[in-house]
C-alpha cells in the first residue's frame, strides 16, 4: 500500500498496513541546534531545511498556486536597523520584525504589525485589483512538467499548499485581528462582499489545477482560535463563513475530493460540530497548550472527525520517559479506532533536542509500525 493510499483509506476509517508518518516542519532555531547535536551538515547546508527524507518522513506535496495578492503590495523598507525592520509585506501591512534571534528566516518572537491593508470598502476595491484569478503567476510557466511528475507519484496531493488559503484567515491578513474582531459588527456588508469576492477568486484559481491533476485532499488554513476559545462566535461563523465554506467544498468535491482538513491552532471545539455540518472530514494539528486532547475529540465526534496532530511538544523537550508516556497514552488508542495521523501538535521548537526528536521518531514509527 502506498503512503497516497494509505493517507485516503486512513481518512475514511479504512484498514491500512501502515498509517502515514507525517510531521509539520522545524524552527530555524531548531535546525541550528540539531547541526550542533550531531545532525549531519549536509542537511542543511543548501539554505533552508525539509529533513522529511532524512528522518523517514512522508511527503505531501500540493499544487504549486500562488493564492496571494499579484503584483504583492509590499517590498517597501521603511526603517532598517541592526534590531529590526520595518517594512510593508507582500499583502500590504507594516511590520516591525526583530532580527536579534533570527535563524534561518525564523524570528524568535511574532512581528508587530504596524497596520493593514484594509479599513474601509475604498481599500478593499483597490486590493481586488490584484487578485485577477488569471494573472500570470498564478501557476508556474512548468506546470505541465510539474503535473506529469505529480502523475506519478504515491504520496498523497493536497489542492493548496498549507497556510495558503483560508476565509476568516484571508480576512485577517489584510484587516489585522483586531480590526476584524471590531469589523463583523461594524461593517458586516463590507464583510460579505469580501467572501464572496475571495470564494469566487479561490475557486477560479484552483479550477485549472484541479482540472489538470486529480488531487486527494484540501486544506482550509484558518487559524482563528487562541488559547481559550475561538476568535469568531458561533453566530458569526454561521452567518459569514458557512455559506462560503459550502460553494468551496461543493467546488472541491464536484472534482472528486472529499477529504477537506481544517487547520487552526488554538481551541475552536466549540465550532467543530459546525465544521462537520459543511463537510469537513479532518481537523489538525490539536494544540495540546489550547486544552486539546485526540482522545476527547474522538470521543466526542466520534468517527464523523478524522484527527491529525495531537501529541504534546512539551514532553520532547523532557526526557525519554516523558516522550514515551505521552505517545503511549495518545497513539495506540486511536490507531486501534481508525481516522487518526499522529504528529506534534505544530512545528519543531528549539527546545527540542536532537537526541529527543530521533527517539520520538522511532518509537513513533515502531507504533505506525514501520
Amino acid at each position: 500500500m502506498t503512503v497516497r493510499e494509505s493517507f485516503l483509506r486512513c481518512m475514511r476509517f479504512q484498514p491500512v498496513d501502515r498509517v502515514p508518518n507525517l510531521e509539520l516542519g522545524y524552527w530555524g532555531q531548531t535546525v541550528e541546534r540539531w547541526l550542533a547535536e550531531g545532525m549531519p551538515p549536509d542537511e542543511a547546508n543548501r539554505g533552508g531545511f525539509h529533513g522529511h527524507q532524512f528522518f523517514g518522513i512522508d511527503d505531501r506535496p500540493h499544487l504549486p498556486v500562488h493564492l496571494g495578492p499579484l503584483p504583492p503590495l509590499g517590498g517597501e523598507v521603511i526603517e532598517d536597523t541592526e534590531r529590526y525592520c520595518i517594512a510593508r509585506d507582500e499583502d500590504g501591512a507594516l511590520r516591525k520584525a526583530l532580527k536579534e534571534g533570527t535563524v534561518r528566516g525564523t524570528r524568535p518572537s511574532m512581528d508587530q504589525f504596524i497596520s493593514f491593508a484594509v479599513s474601509g470598502r475604498d481599500d478593499f476595491e483597490r486590493l481586488k485589483q490584484h487578485f485577477d484569478p488569471h494573472s500570470p503567476g498564478r501557476y508556474p510557466r512548468d506546470f505541465a512538467d510539474v503535473v506529469a511528475r505529480l502523475q506519478r507519484r504515491d504520496t498523497p496531493l493536497c489542492v493548496v499548499p498549507n497556510g495558503a488559503f483560508g476565509l476568516y484567515s484571508h480576512l485577517r491578513r489584510y484587516w489585522g485581528t483586531e480590526a476584524l474582531s471590531y469589523a463583523w459588527y461594524d461593517q458586516p456588508a463590507l464583510l460579505h462582499d469580501m467572501l464572496d469576492f475571495f470564494t469566487d477568486f479561490c475557486i477560479e484559481t484552483l479550477r485549472s489545477g484541479v482540472e489538470a491533476i486529480r488531487c486527494d485532499y484540501f486544506n482550509f488554513f484558518e487559524d482563528f482560535a487562541f488559547k481559550n476559545g475561538p476568535l469568531i462566535s458561533p453566530r458569526i461563523l454561521r452567518e459569514f463563513l458557512v455559506p462560503r465554506y459550502r460553494r468551496i467544498i461543493d467546488f472541491i468535491r464536484s472534482y472528486g475530493i472529499d477529504v477537506i482538513w481544517f487547520d487552526s491552532d488554538g481551541n475552536f471545539e466549540v465550532l467543530i460540530s459546525t465544521l462537520i455540518e459543511i463537510g469537513v472530514t479532518c481537523i489538525w494539528p490539536l494544540e495540546v497548550a489550547a486544552g486539546n486532547d485526540p482522545r476527547e475529540v474522538r470521543r466526542r465526534f466520534g468517527r464523523s472527525l478524522a484527527l491529525s496532530g495531537g501529541i504534546d511538544k512539551r514532553a520532547l523537550a523532557r526526557d525519554r520517559a516523558a516522550i514515551r508516556a505521552e505517545l503511549e497514552a495518545k497513539i495506540p488508542p486511536l490507531l486501534d479506532d481508525g481516522g487518526y495521523i499522529p504528529t506534534l501538535d505544530h512545528a519543531v521548537p528549539p527546545d527540542i533536542s536532537y537526541d529527543n526528536w530521533r527517539y520520538y521518531l522511532e518509537l513513533k514509527a515502531q507504533m505506525l509500525g514501520k
